[in-house]
């Protein structure tokens, strides 16, 4: 899907521009954007969960869970959409090292969130601010960690 709108519009750059756009770098490029589309539901799903769990647990508890449970959930759509077809290993494998990949995001994507919570006045009464702000700090980090140690791609 989006590998197609790319290659298209990329038919469109003057030639010196051209040469920035190569198939193995479009390519990469559709991976990264269905990687964030995956992302945009993890980051409802987290939202969901913290506001759903925020006045049992707090926000820091409703956040640790809600980044577990979002993580799975983008493990799954991940494997079904984003990386169909690189998958190495026995389903519960997979998900171990998915979750293990991104506990380095999670140091950036909890790290922020924590700090903005404790910090900001207005993303402790909106956490929504914290956790997508939390999001964005560990997405490229666990883009290419998913590439290279949970989905196993055959080609970069």
């Amino acid at each position: 899907m989006f590998l197609t709108l790319l290659t298209r519009l990329a038919a469109f750059l003057p030639s010196p521009l051209a040469r920035f756009a190569p198939p193995a770098r479009l390519a990469l490029l559709a991976r990264f954007m269905a990687f964030g589309c995956v992302g945009l539901v993890g980051l409802v799903v987290d939202t969901i969960t913290v506001y759903s769990l925020r006045h049992s647990l707090g926000l820091y508890g409703a956040g640790m869970v809600a980044f577990f449970i979002a993580a799975t959930s983008n493990w799954a759509l991940n494997r079904i959409w984003t990386f169909r077809g690189e998958h190495a290993g026995a389903l519960h494998h997979q998900w171990f090292r998915f979750l293990l990949a991104n506990a380095f995001g999670f140091v950036l994507n909890r790290g922020t969130y924590a700090l903005l919570v404790t910090f900001v006045a207005a993303c402790a009464a909106e956490p929504f601010l914290a956790i997508a702000a939390g999001s964005l700090a560990g997405m490229f980090l666990n883009f290419k960690l998913s590439r290279s140690m949970v989905y196993r791609e055959t080609s970069h």
